[in-house]
């Protein structure tokens, strides 16, 4: 599969942009886990041109982790398309992506993110914006089926979703992801893959289509591939505590041991720390890069499947949860580490 001139291989599998997960750190051990490329955690257009410091730290790429995309959101075209312009003069990403799919109502309830799916002409004009902007850059787009259940359909039983990655297709972009829900259901119920699979059967559709949406394994990615024929698969929620998931994918011969995937939880911890070291707001506000990389890493710790089915399991998440310190967060692993040996054993 490429994206434009990438060559990401048969069968990618890519980690999924995700608002305060997917910073540089968390970037960097899912491309050494196998992710074939990675996102970036969405940065709104309007504080992108007013030079927000947050946002503009969101920009930060190393060369270690491309092929990585920086995602943008927002619901004017003129910002979408100056956002663009600052993304590639200050990130040079792989690719650019316009988010067109975040359900959360901070954002869609202002008429960026899904939200632009009930105003599809913002959509057409935004995309043509933004790949107008950056021609130089792959522009690609990740969305939802429709903004509700009343909408799946147009009038004449089209599928929405079908009608509008041709809409988006037609104004230049290079690849589309589609999450396969609506707005309206957030991340509740399953992902319907059956209109993902539509779109990717259409005869008229020539770029890529990314399926994203309750992949959890090995087989469930092969499935997606096998029976819905998507180019690629892109994996959010599955990789809280559990980055390994894109080895488990990409070498399904190739099982990790209990101890590999307590020394990769471990490693994301130091990734966590040591990317907190560096970033200049922590040191301007006087911030202890130990406790704000603890903070950032914590709850991918406590959601580890990993841990689960050991005895006192709430108290040792809620534990987790709790952790300030490096040293307090290694003692609660390997005290678990012993735990799960243990069980193993009996």
């Amino acid at each position: 599969m490429k994206i434009g001139s990438i060559d990401l291989g048969p069968r990618p599998v890519l980690l999924a942009p995700m608002e305060d997960v997917t910073d540089i750190g968390f970037r960097l051990l899912c491309r050494q886990m196998g992710a074939a490329m990675v996102w970036s955690e969405f940065v709104s257009s309007d504080a992108l041109i007013r030079m927000v410091n947050k946002s503009l730290l969101k920009l930060e790429v190393c060369e270690e982790e491309r092929p990585v995309a920086i995602q943008i959101y927002g619901k004017d075209p003129d910002a979408m398309r100056e956002a663009a312009r600052i993304v590639v003069e200050q990130a040079r990403p792989d690719v650019l992506d316009i988010n067109f799919g975040c359900p959360v109502k901070k954002v869609a309830g202002k008429g960026a993110g899904a939200g632009m799916l009930q105003n599809v002409p913002g959509m057409v004009e935004i995309t043509k914006n933004v790949v107008e902007a950056v021609p130089d850059t792959p522009v690609t787009v990740k969305t939802r089926l429709a903004w509700d259940d009343k909408h799946l359909f147009l009038p004449d039983g089209t599928p929405f979703i079908v009608d509008l990655a041709e809409r988006l297709q037609d104004c230049g972009i290079q690849a589309l992801t589609i999450h396969g829900r609506t707005r309206q259901q957030m991340y509740t119920g399953s992902a319907d893959w059956t209109l993902i699979g539509e779109v990717k059967q259409n005869p008229r559709m020539h770029i890529p289509i990314i399926g994203n949406g309750d992949i959890t394994s090995a087989d469930d990615a092969r499935k997606a591939f096998d029976r819905y024929g998507v180019d690629a698969v892109m994996i959010g929620r599955a990789t809280f505590g559990r980055p390994w998931i894109f080895h488990e994918i990409a070498h399904p011969e190739q099982p990790l041991s209990l101890d590999q995937k307590v020394d990769i939880l471990k490693r994301q911890v130091e990734i966590s720390i040591s990317r907190a070291a560096l970033n200049p707001l922590n040191a301007k506000y006087g911030k202890s890069p130990e406790l704000c990389g603890i903070l950032h890493v914590r709850r991918h710790l406590a959601a580890t499947p990993l841990f689960k089915g050991i005895p006192n399991y709430k108290e040792t998440r809620i534990a987790m949860l709790r952790a300030e310190t490096k040293q307090e967060v290694f003692r609660l692993i390997e005290q678990t580490r012993e735990m799960l040996h243990t069980l193993s054993e009996a």
